[in-house]
């Protein structure tokens, strides 16, 4: 029998992010060698084991741009050992939370300007997984993944609006700290 995931996962506007996200939680429960062949995604010798499951999801594997995003997001929440559910945290709030000084930070700072100099979509992956492990092992809080597969999505169209957001929260988490200690 052949699934047809164009009818149930429209490749346009935001559900077919919101179900690819809260599929791969629901997969996550009750698969656990799913979320296993998902976390070897992250490594480019391995991820051709993720491949199955993308393409359930109507996932494009012949373009890299278009496969590059959902591995990105799919191996990170396979990553979360206890995730239920989307979570609201932003990646510019999430990357500042990871240190002490937040937004202060060097380290941060320098995290962020690497994602922000990535030109493709390739590149800002290569760099984004160590971000995205560094996020999960410090910070408390659960990224939405939803927001991040959007802006993956849209990073090779609109890279300067994708770049201009992640540094709006991480930046603008400092001003509005800085508000709340003015009033």
């Amino acid at each position: 029998m052949e699934i047809s995931t164009a009818k149930e996962l429209p490749r346009n506007g935001s559900n077919w992010e919101e179900r690819f996200v809260s599929g791969l939680i629901d997969r996550y429960q009750n698969n656990k060698g799913d979320a296993a062949k998902l976390r070897r995604a992250d490594n480019p010798a391995t991820e051709y084991q993720s491949w199955e499951l993308l393409a359930y999801y109507g996932v494009n594997l012949e373009k890299q741009w278009v496969r590059l995003p959902f591995i990105c997001v799919a191996a990170a929440m396979a990553r979360e050992q206890a995730l239920k559910a989307n979570g609201a945290c932003t990646l510019g709030v999430a990357l500042a939370s990871c240190y002490e000084d937040k937004q202060g930070s060097d380290q941060a700072k320098v995290k962020l300007r690497r994602l922000l100099a990535c030109d493709d979509t390739t590149e800002l992956v290569r760099h984004l997984r160590p971000v995205l492990k560094l996020i999960q092992s410090r910070s408390k809080t659960t990224l939405d993944y939803i927001r991040l597969l959007k802006q993956l999505r849209q990073f090779a169209q609109y890279p300067q609006r994708i770049k201009a957001q992640w540094a709006q929260e991480f930046y603008g988490q400092m001003a509005r700290e800085q508000e709340q200690g003015e009033v």
